[in-house]
């Protein structure tokens, strides 16, 4: 009998990223997972309020990068363009607490 190979391009991918102006050129890959580990990455952004994107493109190219590694400069406006969703939404929340606060 055979053995059946896995197709780990259909497994779950996901990249945590990490960029702190003052201290990185560029954004940070903190972890890469995929399947099971995938899933726990994304859980445990979920239970700590880290916003969770989901680009299936973006993540397996950057899933290809180990944990410590800066994003390649190619990928700069990809990730610039998550970041600026990701601030826009914070902002827009920001104001929706603060018109809850006034009333």
């Amino acid at each position: 009998m055979e053995g059946k190979k896995k197709n780990h391009s259909n497994l779950q991918k996901a990249v945590a990223l990490r960029y702190r102006p003052a201290q990185d050129s560029a954004p940070v890959i903190t972890a890469v997972g995929r399947g099971w580990l995938a899933e726990r990455i994304i859980a445990l952004a979920r239970e700590n309020r880290i916003p969770v994107i989901e680009d299936r493109s973006l993540a397996e190219i950057l899933s290809g990068l180990r944990p410590g590694e800066a994003i390649p400069v190619e990928l700069y406006e990809a990730v610039a363009a998550i970041y600026a969703f990701i601030m826009e939404v914070d902002r827009r929340q920001g104001q929706e607490i603060s018109r809850l606060k006034v009333k």
